[in-house]
């Protein structure tokens, strides 16, 4: 069941923000403290205490299975200030299941509703959830040698 997470379980996210750190196979994850780095902590800084962001979860029979979420933020995958940015994180044991897609989609559909143009987001060029991405309507707006930053336009 994907819905709204609730004020209580913000605090999941810092969690869900390291499990979304992309680690190519055979490299070791890095320690758990790069989620303090600042860079890294406007992902999840006092959630829920802009009027841009927003989370939904999976719930997995009383588990939180995975989760995205979003503001405008100076981020990865900053645009303007005016698109909100998206984080995914599926955990390991419900990936390849279509939460991530599911998540993702119903998103979409809640930016559209609330009046957003488009939403954007960085991803590393090897992860395997670009091609997910595409399939839900992302094109790549720019990129470097490691990571794109990929659009998606909601009509909003």
């Amino acid at each position: 069941m994907i819905r709204e997470i609730r004020p209580e379980e913000f605090c999941l996210l810092t969690d869900f923000l390291y499990d979304a750190i992309f680690v190519p196979p055979g490299e070791i994850p890095p320690d758990k403290s790069i989620i303090d780095k600042p860079e890294l902590r406007v992902y999840t800084e006092n959630f829920g205490g802009m009027k841009d962001d927003k989370c939904l979860v999976a719930d997995a029979d009383g588990e939180i299975a995975g989760a995205v979420w979003c503001r405008i933020m100076d981020d990865y995958g900053h645009v303007d200030d005016e698109t909100p940015s998206l984080a995914l994180s599926v955990k390991k044991e419900y990936r390849r299941r279509g939460i991530g897609t599911a998540l993702v989609r119903e998103m979409l559909g809640l930016l559209r509703r609330s009046g957003y143009a488009r939403v954007s987001l960085s991803v590393q060029k090897a992860n395997f959830a670009v091609n997910m991405y595409t399939s839900l309507g992302f094109r790549i707006f720019s990129g470097n040698d490691r990571e794109y930053i990929m659009l998606a336009e909601l009509g909003g």
